[in-house]
């Protein structure tokens, strides 16, 4: 990924996109307009992917790398071990070293798409365990330790909101936490002159704590910028669908399942979106704004959001496909799907499945089936639905006395049921 403007230019980009929150220093332009920098973000291994939510700070180092500096990914193969206490309500589940290790190796697969590893400002991943695990108990204690004072760590947000809470309480472990993540960018400043940390609005504390820690120990001027923490409109979480968090990987969330995410968009958090996770220019996404805010019910920008996404993390041809089974969805040609697609599709509605060799013989009557699933509440519902032939079969409309065969199982797996222009329901057998 080459870089597309100067390093005087990343703040800017930042700020017209609204992802930039709070810096440390008002000199903080000044150095970055001084120089090449290196900048670095670090990921939680909780789980061997990414959610969309962390795919902010993915793309802050993807912004920093473009205009001219140095990104650098950093893994928490050590800090995992121990867990981040910053916006957690309980006490975390430990994770087993194998199991962080797996994670850390397998996050890896997401920052490729994303940022450059070649040329002079090539970025470089970095896992913390690789120093942390070499710093004894005592020498952290005698040498960093000394440096934090325990009324300044009690009043960080992450601290303070969980010692208010009796019930919950926070562990020395996690106490802990900010000190290693401290000591991250004091090695980083050290070994790889990097003087910039990257981060949600709340790793402000962990920021602040280790650019005290290089200026107390190194006599070094460090940074830090944070991006507003990403919620919607109506104050619900971002980054969950029905089906639960939405993922950064085809393994854990499918394109199709994705794309539909994105499609989704609430019109009030349109604009906001296309700001903060596409690449698109300022002149595009201003011209989508304009399109959303005069002709809302085209939903254009919300089909741009939808394509930019899946392509950024899954490639053109997941797109088209992706794209293709929504409309197919949506004008009920869903006969058209390949098997993959089809499946994708139908994981994503509810479904019924029927009781081993029901759809032997004669197979099984559609007015009986109907309040089995959520199209009719009563058999009485799904005769007067089918009466007025409201209820497809896989995109063909079901009459009166329709039955559901084998020969109605698309690629002998699933059939798709509609009733009206919104309402799916899968049925498999069982």
């Amino acid at each position: 990924m080459q870089s597309t403007g100067s390093s005087t230019n990343f703040l800017d980009e930042l700020y017209w996109r609204g992802l930039l929150h709070q810096t440390t220093s008002p000199e903080l332009a000044a150095h970055l307009a001084s120089g090449v920098r290196a900048g670095y973000a670090g990921f939680d291994p909780t789980s061997d992917s990414l959610t969309i939510g962390n795919f902010i700070p993915i793309k802050l180092l993807a912004h920093f790398q473009r205009a001219g500096h140095r990104p650098i990914v950093v893994s928490g193969g050590g800090t995992g071990l121990i867990g981040d206490p910053s916006g957690k309500s309980a006490e975390r589940q430990l994770q087993t070293r194998e199991m962080v290790e797996h994670n850390v190796r397998s996050q890896q697969r997401i920052f490729d798409r994303f940022l450059d590893f070649s040329g002079p400002r090539a970025a470089k991943i970095v896992n913390n365990v690789d120093w942390l695990s070499g710093v004894s108990y005592l020498d952290m204690l005698r040498d960093i330790g000394k440096h934090f004072s325990v009324n300044q760590m009690i009043a960080r947000d992450s601290v303070s909101s969980r010692l208010e809470g009796r019930e919950q309480g926070i562990s020395y472990t996690e106490f802990s936490y900010m000190i290693l993540q401290a000591y991250d960018f004091l090695h980083l400043y050290r070994t790889a002159g990097c003087t910039v940390q990257l981060g949600g609005a709340d790793q402000w504390g962990n920021i602040v704590s280790g650019i005290d820690l290089v200026r107390r120990m190194e006599q070094g001027e460090a940074y830090g910028i944070t991006n507003p923490l990403v919620t919607k409109s109506d104050g619900t979480k971002f980054g969950k669908s029905e089906k639960g968090a939405v993922w950064l990987t085809a393994d854990r969330t499918s394109p199709f399942r994705f794309h539909q995410f994105w499609l989704n968009t609430a019109d009030a958090d349109i604009a906001r979106f296309l700001r903060w996770f596409t690449f698109l220019p300022r002149e595009r996404v201003e011209e989508l704004e304009r399109a959303a805010a005069e002709r809302p019910q085209e939903r254009e920008a919300q089909r741009v959001l939808a394509n930019e996404m899946t392509e950024l993390f899954h490639g053109p041809s997941e797109r088209a496909n992706a794209e293709a089974a929504g409309k197919a969805l949506f004008a009920g040609e869903v006969a058209s799907l390949d098997a993959r697609t089809l499946e994708e599709v139908a994981e994503d509605l509810p479904c019924t499945v029927l009781e081993p060799g029901e759809l032997g013989g004669d197979g099984i009557a559609v007015l009986d089936l109907l309040p089995r699933t959520t199209l009719a509440a009563s058999k009485r519902e799904a005769r007067d639905f089918l009466a007025a032939g409201a209820v497809m079969v896989n995109g063909s409309k079901a009459s009166a006395d329709a039955r559901l065969t084998p020969k109605d199982l698309l690629h002998g797996r699933v059939a798709l049921l509609r009733r009206g222009k919104k309402n799916w329901h899968a049925v498999r057998p069982g």
